[in-house]
């Protein structure tokens, strides 16, 4: 995967666990880099999946803005949205009882609190893709915060700047 997607033109790529995690630098936006690594993985693996970036500064806001106070991390899981989503289906989806589970939206990500475990849910991946039309991907406390040590010792190898094409480059 990696060299597959330096290949098509991210920096210093690198993988956290089997399941689509990366953290690369580049200097394309957020959506060029979304379609970018769509088409890599398209060509390369046959998979027509969506991608879900965030810049490194964006990513690591995620964990410490969960709405639930003190609890187990364990029963925390973050779902990021590749957009929004449309206020209408927002609403209605936000307006819905999950109990026991609580779940709770700000901006493009779905934060829940599992009462039992993730398996349990009555909200899966799966049932919030559809219900929003959008794409999402969910991962839990240990990973969210793995993945925003690594995007930030990324970050800091390198001052900011320009890259190595002479365009700005951010941590994604």
């Amino acid at each position: 995967m990696c060299s597959v997607l330096e290949d098509a033109g991210l920096i210093e790529v690198q993988t956290y666990i089997q399941s689509g995690n990366v953290i690369a630098k580049s200097h394309l936006s957020r959506d060029e880099i979304q379609k970018l690594v769509h088409r890599a993985i398209k060509q390369n693996f046959g998979g027509d999946i969506a991608a879900i970036s965030r810049t490194a500064k964006e990513f690591q806001a995620i964990v410490p803005a969960h709405p639930f106070g003190k609890v187990a991390t364990e029963k925390l899981y973050f779902t990021i949205m590749q957009s929004p989503g449309k206020p209408a289906l927002v609403k209605e989806f936000s307006g819905r009882d999950y109990s026991p589970d609580q779940i709770r939206i700000k901006k493009d990500v779905i934060y829940t609190l599992c009462a039992t475990k993730y398996s349990d849910l009555k909200i899966n991946n799966n049932v919030i893709e559809r219900k929003l039309g959008i794409a999402a991907t969910t991962r839990n406390y240990n990973t969210m915060t793995k993945l925003a040590e690594l995007s930030q010792i990324t970050a800091s190898k390198t001052k900011p700047g320009k890259s190595a094409t002479g365009k700005s480059s951010k941590t994604y």
